[in-house]
């Protein structure tokens, strides 16, 4: 009876499959949940029998399974209503158009009516995907897919002078936290420089507004990521100071569904039989769905008046263990079935996030509903910052303690001052890991 499974669902287009039996066999629900997920199809299953049987679970609890059922909050809904007056008619630009936010950023603003929307992305296959899915909705917006990368100034020069974007959307960037431990010159030249490259070319060719998408990890950050977005903050904010480009900088969590985050790893490793991985019971994490983040990143855009960086009121934070329960006990599985297991904390990680640290939230931090702007450290300049990372680019550990050492300072230009002072060739591990946060 199911040995056609494959087939019917191929030759009638089927998209959604509810196994329905629920006196099957765990091993037997597993093997052809495992051959329906194969098709491309969602699949869904009722409680098993025993389940059922014991009270568990009840036939009138079962769902489709959606990321908002995993939030633990009602996902915020933002005001978007003054957006249009900027959108509408505008040439946009979006960089990191294929990756989970810059794709969804553009299925959100094309809702606006931009003139031209240009999709910015370095892998070919993503930005195809992007362009094809936006031109099945009939838009009227014309769209640009570009392939380049922002670490090449010459070609983002060549972007900008071709099609003269109005407004820049920039969620490029590298965002995997022990790949970025392992790669720290890959998230300098992608980050720091990248975001570099990208607001003296939008300074130049007199952009309307930028807004650059960060996250939750450049506070107190205590990886190369994060530390990376931190010092790629303050680019933007130095370049709002003495550009009539209006810059901004949008801050979040974890975003549930995106490529890397945990939601597709546990789905996986449910669908395998468990266990479900998780890297300590302690570990929480804010989240938000994608949706939400680029409706953020959108809303800034207009809220800003220059070098900002704005947060999102993401609720309480989420336990990933309570997470990956919740994910097993959605799916139609018991933990007792799919086993959690406890792999440790990895390079890099913190048992928590913080969205603001305690000196960045200023008293009329809260601008609108769910929105609040952060009050970062002060500093002068980044020149100076970036011309140590220059000196330090071939010596990997000295390069990681330093970008933490910058991005943790509490006084930057007095600490940048010192380092040059005593000479910077001389700085290694144990002097530059000193005034580090704690990791927690």
């Amino acid at each position: 009876m199911t040995d056609d499974l494959e087939r019917i669902i191929q030759e009638h287009g089927i998209e959604v499959v509810i196994l329905a039996i629920p006196s099957l066999s765990y091993a037997r629900r597993l093997s052809l949940l495992k051959r329906i997920e194969k098709t491309g199809a969602e699949s869904h299953a009722l409680p098993m029998i025993s389940e059922l049987a014991t009270g568990k679970v009840s036939i009138s609890e079962i769902r489709e399974v959606k990321i908002e059922d995993l939030l633990g909050r009602e996902p915020v809904q933002l005001d978007i209503s003054g957006i249009s007056s900027h959108v509408e008619g505008a040439t946009v630009l979006v960089t990191g158009a294929g990756g989970s936010i810059g794709s969804e950023l553009c299925r959100q603003l094309i809702k606006f009516a931009p003139a031209e929307m240009i999709l910015l992305g370095h892998g070919e296959n993503s930005i195809y995907l992007i362009e094809r899915e936006l031109r099945e909705l009939g838009t009227e917006t014309v769209l640009y897919p570009v392939i380049g990368d922002v670490q090449d100034e010459a070609r983002l020069e060549e972007v900008f002078r071709m099609y003269k974007p109005d407004i820049v959307y920039h969620a490029a960037a590298h965002k995997h936290v022990p790949l970025m431990e392992d790669n720290p010159l890959e998230a300098v030249k992608n980050n720091i420089y990248g975001t570099k490259h990208m607001v003296d070319v939008a300074a130049r060719h007199k952009v309307n507004r930028f807004v650059m998408v960060s996250t939750d990890k450049a506070v107190n950050p205590t990886n190369v990521m994060g530390s990376t977005k931190r010092i790629a903050e303050m680019v933007v904010q130095e370049k709002a100071r003495a550009s009539d480009t209006i810059f901004a900088v949008v801050r979040f969590g974890n975003v549930l569904g995106s490529r890397g985050s945990v939601v597709p790893l546990f789905k996986e490793q449910i669908l395998r039989g468990g266990p479900v991985t998780v890297t300590d019971p302690e570990m929480t994490r804010y989240f938000m769905t994608i949706p939400e983040a680029s409706r953020l990143v959108i809303q800034a855009s207009v809220l800003s008046r220059g070098g900002e960086v704005f947060v999102l009121d993401m609720g309480d934070p989420v336990k990933i263990i309570d997470l990956a329960k919740k994910m097993i006990e959605l799916s139609g599985f018991t933990t007792e079935q799919i086993g959690i297991e406890v792999t440790g904390i990895r390079p890099g990680e913190k048992l928590y996030e913080e969205l603001l640290a305690e000196s960045e939230l200023g008293p009329e931090a809260n601008v609108f509903p769910k929105i609040f702007v952060g009050r970062t450290r002060p500093f002068k300049t980044v020149s100076s910052v970036l011309h140590l990372i220059e000196t330090f680019r071939d010596d990997r550990d000295a390069l990681m303690n330093l970008l933490l050492f910058i991005a943790n300072s509490d006084d930057l230009d007095r600490d940048v001052e010192r380092l040059f002072t005593h000479g910077v060739k001389r700085m290694r591990l144990h002097s530059v890991g000193s005034r580090l946060a704690d990791g927690n």
